[in-house]
C-alpha cells in the first residue's frame, strides 16, 4: 500500500462527515415545519437514551481499531487479524446491549415506545459499522463514495415520505435502516483489504484493558454531550420537549461547521500513530503544529461567522416558533473553538501516542463541569443554561489539556498564529455585523453574508501576508491550473 496523501484524505473525510450532518441538515427546515418542535424534541431525547447503549455497544473498538490498523496497515496478515479480533469484539457488546435495551423497554415500556424499539436498529448498526477499519488503512475516499449513494437516497425518502407530525416513527426508520444500508455495503470490499486467519490467530479479548482505556474517554464525552438533552428534559420544566428542539437544532448548525476542522483529526489519527510506532517525535511534532495553525484559521471565522449570521439565517431556514434558536446559536458559536483544539490535543496526539489515562482525566473534568453547571443552570434558563454549560466544559478541557502536554508541545507556538486570525475574524465579524442590520432575513442575504464574509477575512490574511494560507491558496490554485492545462 501507497502512502495516503494527508490533504486529499481530509477532504474525503470531511466530505464524508459533512454528509453525515448535512443531509440532516437540508432536511431541517422541512422537517422542522411538518414535524414541530416537539415531535423533534422527542426525537431529540429517545435517539439520546439509545446513545447510552450504543456507546457501551462501541466500548472504545472505534478508536481502538483505526489505532490498531493504523499501526499495521501495510501488513496484509496482522491487519486482517486486528479487523477480526476487533470485529468479533464489537458484535459481542453490540448483541449484549440489543438485549439489555430490549429488557428495559419492555419493562419500562416507555412513552413514544415505537420510537424506542426502532432504535434498536441503530444499535445494531455499531456491528454492521467497519469505518473504523478503513480510516484506519487511511481509505477515507472508499467511504465518502459508498455513504454519498444512501445519504441521497435518504434526502429523497424524507421529501416524498414524511408528509405530517404523524410521520415521526417512520422518519426514525428511515435514518436508522438507511445508515445500516450505508455500512452494509462497505462488506463489499473488505475482501480487498484482509485475508484468511487462522482461528488459532484470534485473541478478541485480549485487549479488553486497552479497549476499555480509550471506552472511558469516549462515553466521559458522549455522556456530558447527550446528557444535556436528558437534563433539558428533566428540569427545563413543562416546555421541555419544545426546548430540546431548539437544542438539538442551534446543536445540529454548530456540528457541521465543527466537520471542517475536526474532519483532519479522523485523518491524522492513523498518521501520528505511525510516527508514533517509528519513534519519529520530530514528524508528530511538525504535524501538531500544523494542525493547530489549520484549527485557528477556520475555527475562528466559523465562531464568528456563526455569530454574524445567526439572526438572518435561522428565520427563514425554520420558520416561525424557532425564535430561541437565534440566540442558541450565537451561544454555541464559541464550541467551535474549544472543540477544534481539545480535539487535536485529545484525539489527534493523546490517544495515538497511547495517553489514554491523561485524556481520560482532562475529559473527566469536563464532563461534572457540565453535570454540575447543567443542574445550576437549566432550571433557570433551559436550553439557554445547556448551552452555556456545554461551551464552558467544552473551553475547560481544551485548556487543561494544553497545560497538560504543555512539556511536550510548546503551548507557546501553538498560540503564535492565532492573532492573524483573530484580526481578520473580528474585521469580517463587523461587516456581518452591518449587513444583518440593513438587510432583510431572507436566503439571499445569508449567502450574500457567507461570501462577503469569506472575502473580507480572506482579503485580511492577505494584507497580513499569513504564509498558511497564501502557501495553500497557491498550491490550490497550481493544482487548478494544471488540470485546465490537461
Amino acid at each position: 500500500m501507497k502512502e495516503k496523501n494527508i490533504k486529499k484524505n481530509y477532504i474525503y473525510n470531511m466530505a464524508y462527515q459533512m454528509l453525515v450532518i448535512i443531509t440532516p441538515l437540508l432536511t431541517a427546515p422541512y422537517i422542522a415545519r411538518v414535524l414541530g418542535a416537539d415531535n423533534i424534541g422527542i426525537f431529540s431525547y429517545v435517539t439520546a437514551i439509545a446513545a447510552f447503549f450504543i456507546i457501551f455497544a462501541n466500548l472504545g473498538t472505534t478508536t481502538y481499531g483505526q489505532r490498531e490498523v493504523s499501526y499495521v496497515q501495510f501488513d496484509k496478515h496482522k491487519r486482517s487479524v486486528v479487523f477480526f479480533n476487533t470485529l468479533i469484539f464489537r458484535w459481542i457488546a453490540t448483541l449484549i446491549f440489543v438485549i439489555i435495551f430490549g429488557i428495559c423497554i419492555a419493562i419500562f415500556c416507555p412513552k413514544y415506545l415505537i420510537i424506542y424499539i426502532i432504535q434498536i436498529v441503530e444499535i445494531l448498526n455499531v456491528g454492521f459499522d467497519t469505518s473504523w477499519f478503513f480510516q484506519g488503512l487511511e481509505e477515507f475516499g472508499l467511504i465518502v463514495g459508498r455513504n454519498a449513494i444512501f445519504r441521497i437516497i435518504n434526502l429523497i425518502m424524507v421529501f416524498t415520505m414524511i408528509k405530517g407530525p404523524d410521520d415521526l416513527a417512520l422518519y426514525t426508520a428511515m435514518t436508522a435502516f438507511i445508515t445500516m444500508a450505508g455500512h452494509i455495503s462497505l462488506w463489499f470490499y473488505l475482501p480487498k483489504y484482509i485475508e484468511k486467519v487462522n482461528i488459532k490467530e484470534l485473541t478478541p479479548f485480549k485487549d479488553i484493558k486497552v479497549i476499555l482505556a480509550l471506552f472511558i474517554p469516549t462515553i466521559a464525552v458522549q455522556i456530558y454531550q447527550y446528557l444535556d438533552k436528558i437534563m433539558i428534559h428533566l428540569f427545563a420544566g413543562a416546555n421541555s420537549e419544545a426546548e430540546n428542539g431548539y437544542y438539538e437544532q442551534a446543536m445540529r448548525i454548530t456540528r457541521m461547521v465543527l466537520v471542517l476542522v475536526t474532519s483532519l483529526s479522523t485523518v491524522m489519527v492513523p498518521r501520528i500513530g505511525r510516527y508514533f510506532a517509528e519513534g519519529n517525535k520530530e514528524r508528530i511534532g511538525s504535524a501538531m503544529y500544523k494542525a493547530y495553525r489549520f484549527a485557528w484559521f477556520l475555527s475562528l471565522p466559523l465562531m464568528f461567522g456563526l455569530l454574524g449570521i445567526a439572526d438572518s439565517f435561522i428565520p427563514w431556514f425554520y420558520g416561525a416558533g424557532y425564535e430561541k434558536v437565534n440566540v442558541l446559536l450565537k451561544i454555541v458559536s464559541v464550541i467551535t473553538v474549544s472543540i477544534s483544539i481539545n480535539n487535536i490535543t485529545g484525539i489527534q496526539y493523546l490517544v495515538p501516542t497511547k495517553r489514554e489515562k491523561l485524556y481520560t482525566n482532562t475529559i473527566i473534568i469536563g464532563c461534572i463541569a457540565n453535570i454540575v453547571l447543567n443542574y445550576i443552570l437549566i432550571p433557570r434558563y433551559a436550553s439557554y443554561g445547556a448551552a452555556i454549560a456545554s461551551v464552558v466544559a467544552e473551553t475547560l478541557i481544551a485548556g487543561v489539556q494544553l497545560f497538560a502536554i504543555r512539556k511536550e508541545l510548546s503551548v507557546g507556538k501553538v498560540f503564535a498564529p492565532i492573532y492573524k486570525y483573530l484580526i481578520a475574524g473580528v474585521l469580517m465579524y463587523g461587516m456581518l455585523f452591518i449587513e444583518g442590520k440593513f438587510m432583510p432575513a431572507k436566503i439571499l442575504t445569508t449567502f450574500t453574508m457567507i461570501a462577503t464574509g469569506t472575502i473580507v477575512y480572506m482579503g485580511c490574511l492577505v494584507v497580513m501576508r499569513d504564509e498558511f494560507f497564501i502557501e495553500n491558496a497557491r498550491s490550490i490554485l497550481d493544482k487548478v491550473k494544471s488540470r485546465f492545462k490537461k
